[in-house]
């Protein structure tokens, strides 16, 4: 049965991806066998096409190898059958190509022309793809040519469409490209973030090429920190990938040979009659020359043998030097580890400890604005709930930034409006700007849709850090807020942020480190402005899980600038309708209803019962979960608010033993234990709903309200 011209295609094009894929993973040995037999396929067939693409691919392997003489020569051969076939789309590749082997061989001018001619055809036949790899070779050129700026402007140019067509090997090469320009520039740190990036997609994609470059810069990084012996330990990595890679190469360069005789039988035939011909005419030279030969041999590897024994004694010092320093890190690194491990403990045990207090203090607070104080005491009680929500705010960023340097925040991904999500931000913070007589300037380009995807949660914690921390340390000044278009490619946005203002401004020595933890610009800002130092530490966190970093400029007594770029998708949906009107709280609902509070701190149970009994409702209070089960037991009660942690057995216990006999009574949680990461235990035990204290007043009612009125309409 004849097989299809489709069916010979489909093979070709499976072979070709599958050595190209290789190559980019330098598995340089899969990817000989598979264009070796994909060439093999194009002579049979004799499709020109088929033999081009095959060039290619083959001149992509020769650059890996470092024979840039033969790959130049097949990818010469493939320009030459598609500009006579006219097929543009597989030229510009070509070209891409060749410009990179140009580049390598130093024939700049031809690398330029090559790379123009394949810009011109991607912008014709609309192949955006390629053009991300047409602004990485630009780069690479100017690198080569000793232009590191021009290479950086080109690498950020094509940043943004490698990255949109998900060409991982393209963007983890233009970061390591990226980083040896800015090393080139004195710019360390720079460098090792961009580095960082190239390692990382490196290691997840099994790029060996990528990884061995990258600890290679690593070491020239550090060495130009004079940080000598973490650049050693970087090299003595790069250089064993480096040597694995290389005796792999060997191999594949004796399998090539083998490789190219078998691709026509005919030419195997008359190569080896002609060998055995030369064979013969050199038999009468090789008597004489085995004897020169043999002496030499023996010269070379006495002297040999000498140096290795030297070299070995020095390898061998060096080697017995680096183990002691290695097991010196690693006893460092394991030290580090169980410190990182105590902080998170010990941070998770005190936050939970503050609230408890805490939630004395603001509900007691509550009941005591609501008895018609004095004016006197009106203004004292608003200082102490102001007080109170300070100190609740500062527990809060603590956990979470306690949650972001353990990886625990995970993204969303929900449709919302950026521009009145902003909005929202800017009259929550407008108050603080009021008292501090500032003015707030919105500026929102207009081109930006109005839904869009993402995790507006992060979006509002990030500018709410940033625009609150110009207010804090602006007096009588101007704050601007500025959001526009970068870059739109299909369904995906790139939008840059700028926050502004014309306060203190923060020193160049201060500007190293203002995003550290517990940071601020000095003792004496601290004193007057107050603030822990945490909210720039998350927000830096936070845009790096984004994939995005904050950047700063900044001139002491004139004012700052923080701005940052975010990528989102573009939401289809067509609706406009995206308000939703909070219900008001039915009181009705609440009036007489028999409520358990199940609480073992007394002055607890005295603020929760004083909260609920103010809207008629019926309380009866338990001490600990065993009294809790049995009052369920031989009582008939609407509600149930559950206190976690107390004497005898837990909140999540009590529930569970509730649940045995009582399917259908709201159980509420009312705990300070952090939730983020208790969940799903809270609702899989039988809980209907969480409260964590100290709690808003309203949204306490709000959660109340809405299990009772979900009872009252089930029942």
């Amino acid at each position: 049965m004849p097989i299809k011209d489709s069916q010979i295609k489909d093979s070709i094009e499976h072979y070709l991806i599958t050595a190209s894929r290789s190559i980019d993973k330098a598995k340089l040995e899969q990817a000989l066998y598979n264009a070796t037999i994909a060439k093999e396929i194009a002579l049979q067939n004799q499709n020109l096409s088929y033999r081009a693409q095959t060039n290619m691919v083959l001149a992509k392997l020769y650059r890996e190898l470092g024979d840039l003489k033969k790959a130049e020569e097949q990818i010469l051969d493939a320009i030459e059958i598609q500009q006579k076939e006219n097929d543009e789309s597989m030229l510009a590749h070509s070209y891409i190509i060749y410009g990179s082997i140009a580049t390598k061989l130093g024939k700049f001018d031809t690398a330029n022309e090559v790379l123009e001619s394949a810009l011109v055809l991607t912008k014709k036949k609309d192949m955006k793809g390629f053009e991300g790899s047409v602004k990485l070779n630009y780069g690479l050129l100017a690198l080569a040519k000793n232009q590191p700026e021009l290479a950086i402007k080109h690498f950020n140019s094509g940043l943004p469409i490698i990255d949109s067509y998900g060409q991982s090997y393209n963007k983890a090469k233009l970061y390591t490209n990226k980083a040896r320009a800015q090393l080139a520039l004195n710019q360390p740190e720079e460098a090792k973030k961009t580095n960082d990036l190239a390692m990382q997609i490196g290691k997840e994609k099994g790029y060996s090429e990528i990884r061995s470059e990258c600890y290679k810069l690593y070491s020239q990084i550090f060495e130009q920190k004079r940080e000598y012996l973490t650049s050693l330990e970087n090299l003595k990595i790069h250089q064993r990938i480096k040597d694995s890679l290389f005796s792999v190469n060997k191999e594949i360069i004796a399998q090539e040979a083998g490789a190219k005789l078998n691709l026509n039988e005919n030419n195997v035939l008359i190569e080896e009659l002609t060998e055995e011909n030369i064979q013969q005419l050199k038999s009468l030279k090789l008597g004489r020359l085995t004897t020169i030969l043999s002496i030499a041999l023996i010269t070379i590897l006495s002297l040999l043998t000498l140096s290795l024994y030297k070299n070995n004694n020095l390898r061998a010092r060096a080697n017995e030097l680096l183990q002691n320093k290695n097991t010196e890190l690693i006893l460092a690194k394991e030290n580090a580890e169980r410190a990182s491990e105590a902080k998170v403990q010990f941070l998770s045990t005190i936050t939970h400890e503050l609230r408890t207090p805490l939630y004395a203090v603001t509900g007691l607070t509550h009941l005591l604005l609501e008895e018609s104080p004095t004016p006197n005491q009106k203004e004292h009680l608003n200082s102490l709930k102001f007080s109170g929500e300070y100190l609740l705010s500062l527990i809060n960023n603590i956990l979470d930034l306690n949650k972001l340097e353990a990886n625990k925040v995970e993204l969303e991904n929900t449709s919302f409006n950026l521009k009145k999500r902003i909005n929202d931000v800017l009259i929550a913070l407008g108050k603080s700007a009021k008292d501090r007589k500032n003015k707030l300037h919105y500026e929102f380009d207009d081109s930006i849709p109005d839904k869009l995807k993402g995790d507006p949660l992060k979006v509002s914690q990030i500018l709410i850090n940033l625009i609150g921390n110009s207010i804090k340390f602006t007096q009588n000044g101007d704050i601007w807020i500025r959001v526009k278009q970068i870059n739109r490619i299909e369904n995906k946005i790139f939008l840059n942020f700028e926050i502004e203002d014309n306060g203190v401004g923060i020193s160049e020595k201060k500007q190293q480190t203002i995003f550290e933890n517990f940071t601020q610009g000095s003792v004496q800002i601290n004193r007057k402005f107050g603030g822990t130092g945490l909210g720039l530490s998350i927000v830096k966190n936070l845009l790096s899980i984004m994939d995005s970093e904050i950047k700063l400029e900044s001139t002491l007594g004139k004012g700052s600038k923080f701005f940052f770029n975010l990528k989102f998708e573009i939401f289809e949906d067509k609706s406009t309708n995206y308000l939703t009107e909070s219900k008001n709280i039915d009181y009705n609902i609440l009036v007489d209803k028999h409520i358990l509070v199940v609480e073992d701190n007394k002055i607890n149970q005295l603020i929760t019962r004083k909260i609920l009994e103010k809207s008629k409702i019926i309380c009866d209070v338990a001490d600990n979960g065993d009294i809790a089960v049995n009052k369920v037991k031989e009582n008939s009660f609407d509600l149930i608010l559950m206190d976690i942690h107390m004497p005898g057995i837990s909140g999540i216990e009590a529930t569970k033993q509730i649940r045995e006999f009582d399917k259908d009574i709201p159980i509420i949680a009312l705990t300070a234990v952090t939730l983020d990461d208790n969940l799903d235990e809270f609702y899989d035990n039988g809980f209907n709903d969480i409260i964590p204290k100290p709690y808003k007043t309203e949204e306490f009612f709000t959660k109340l309200h809405k299990a009772l009125a979900k009872k009252q309409t089930t029942s």
